[in-house]
């Protein structure tokens, strides 16, 4: 069994961590670090320190009512793609821990598109 990074328990929800699949687990946000375990194999967890997370890429529709996943970038070990039934509560959660600049959102589509529109043209 994997022992935890935290000892205090602020947040646990039922999560997806997006790797080649999906793998379906547990989110838990605590005091020392972001945690997911996995409900079936137990070798597949991830722990991630908050001196680790450089910032996170929060997707949201709607003005913010809803919001399907999230991106945690690390300073070495690259991204980390989750989704959690109450995301809103778990970014909650995470940003007690994260200095305010370090949450930011996705580009929307319109955006994306925008974008590549301009490459397109000064190329």
């Amino acid at each position: 069994m994997v022992k935890s990074l935290n000892t205090i328990r602020e947040l646990t929800d039922k999560g997806t961590w997006y790797r080649n699949g999906p793998f379906y687990g547990n989110v838990m946000v605590g005091d020392y670090a972001f945690e997911f375990y996995n409900e079936t194999k137990l070798q597949d967890y991830i722990q991630i320190p908050w001196d680790e997370i450089t910032y996170v890429v929060v997707d949201y529709y709607f003005s913010g009512k809803y919001i399907p996943r999230f991106e945690i970038r690390t300073k070495k070990n690259g991204k980390f793609r989750f989704s959690t039934r109450n995301s809103r509560a778990t970014l909650k959660a995470i940003q007690k821990h994260l200095p305010r600049e370090s949450m930011r959102k996705a580009p929307s589509v319109g955006q994306i598109l925008k974008q590549r529109f301009n490459n397109l043209r000064q190329s």
